[in-house]
This record gives C-alpha cells, sequence and structure tokens, in this order.
C-alpha cells in the first residue's frame, strides 16, 4: 500500500486538512501584499533614487492683500511644487496634501511682534484612475470637492489661495504698520500600510518654501 509521506508528515505535526487551508491563505494573501509592494517600490524607484535638479525650487510667487469693508483677505500663489516626483505619485493614487502657514503681526519695541493671526490651512488631492478626475479639498473651503480632468487646473487649486479672510477690520489699528508672513510644504503622502517600509525615501521628496512676508500700513 502506498502512503502519502507528506500528507503522513502533516497529521504526524497536528495539522488538520481545514488548518493547512486557512495557512495557504494566508500565505498568498502575504505574497499578494508583498507583490504589490514591490511592483510599486519598482514602479517608483527611478524617483526615489535618482536625483533632479528641481529640488528646493517652489516658491511663493505673489502675495497680495485685500480689504472689504469687513475683512483683510489673502491672495497667494505657488510655483515649483509639483515635481515629476509629486505628479508621479498623484498619478499613482497617492493624495497628496500641501500646508500653508500664515502669520499676521506688528511690530513693536526692540523688535518684538505682537501676533494677531496665525493660521494654517491644508489643500489635499486624490487621483481616481476609474473616472480619470482629479479632487482637491482644502479645508479653509470647508473641504468643498473640486473635482476636473484637467490636471493643470487641479494643480493651480493646490497651489494657490484666493479671497482667504486673514483678520477683520476692527482688529486692525489705522496708521499701523503690520506684517503679513506665509510660506508652504508638501505635509504629507497616505501610502498604503504595505508600503510604509519604504517611507523613509519619500523624505526626498519635500518640499518648503521660504518665509515670504510683507509690510503695510493700515
Amino acid at each position: 500500500m502506498l502512503v502519502n509521506t507528506e500528507t503522513q508528515g502533516r497529521r504526524a505535526m497536528g495539522f488538520s486538512p481545514f488548518l493547512q487551508t486557512q495557512i495557504q491563505k494566508k500565505t498568498r494573501h502575504h505574497a499578494l501584499h508583498c507583490l504589490k509592494a514591490l511592483l510599486l517600490f519598482l514602479l517608483l524607484q527611478p524617483l526615489i533614487f535618482i536625483q533632479t535638479a528641481d529640488a528646493g525650487e517652489a516658491s511663493i510667487t505673489s502675495l497680495i492683500l485685500a480689504q472689504n469693508d469687513l475683512s483683510i483677505e489673502i491672495h497667494l500663489r505657488t510655483e515649483g511644487a509639483f515635481t515629476p516626483k509629486i505628479e508621479a505619485a498623484v498619478q499613482s493614487g497617492v493624495p497628496v496634501t500641501f500646508s500653508f502657514f500664515l502669520v499676521l503681526e506688528s511690530p513693536r519695541r526692540f523688535w518684538r511682534f505682537a501676533e494677531i493671526a496665525n493660521i494654517t490651512v491644508t489643500h489635499t488631492i486624490r487621483y481616481n484612475a476609474i473616472r480619470e478626475s482629479y479632487t482637491v479639498t482644502r479645508s479653509w473651503e470647508g473641504f468643498a470637492p473640486h473635482e476636473t480632468r484637467d490636471f493643470e487646473e487641479a494643480k493651480r487649486k493646490m497651489g494657490s489661495l484666493s479671497n482667504l479672510v486673514i483678520a477683520q477690520v476692527d482688529e486692525l489699528e489705522r496708521k499701523q504698520q503690520y506684517r503679513l508672513r506665509a510660506k508652504a510644504k508638501l505635509s504629507e503622502f497616505t501610502l498604503p500600510l504595505y508600503l510604509h517600509h519604504i517611507l523613509f525615501f519619500l523624505s526626498f521628496w519635500d518640499f518648503e518654501t521660504d518665509w515670504y512676508s510683507i509690510d503695510f500700513i493700515f
């Protein structure tokens, strides 16, 4: 009589047929996740390890203050934030968030400043491969979604502010000097859990502008 030594060995180890099936399923599930991680890593590898000349070129190119009867508003525009690496990440379906830091202050004696407003706002972009569209949400607009198939339009939404209230008119004093400072940076990537082990390499993708400031008399 022929004996299946492999089956006999498994039974000797105490593995039931049901448990063997569960082990095989978990092994295949783990292998699938590893394969996904490897494929995306290989896709992004040239963008991770190749040093590019465009690093550090992100900047605020326009910062304008506007006043109406009730408030002081900001209009801001950036350039160079979407490097080829960040664009590739967005096209791969990775959500990307930019943060904008805005500080309104009034100079006091001995080079000190009195802070009037300190605001941080965020913009997030997501690509939907099925709909072939980009959705941008901005915190200061209540995260209302702006959906478009035009990547350039989505990038403009991500890199600009318009009619953002920084202070109320009654918070400022007439004939007083003020300074507005602004800065933008890449806030975060949201990666699948099985890709967190390559997060270290994404530190090379970061951008952060210098502080841009304007002085004005109200």
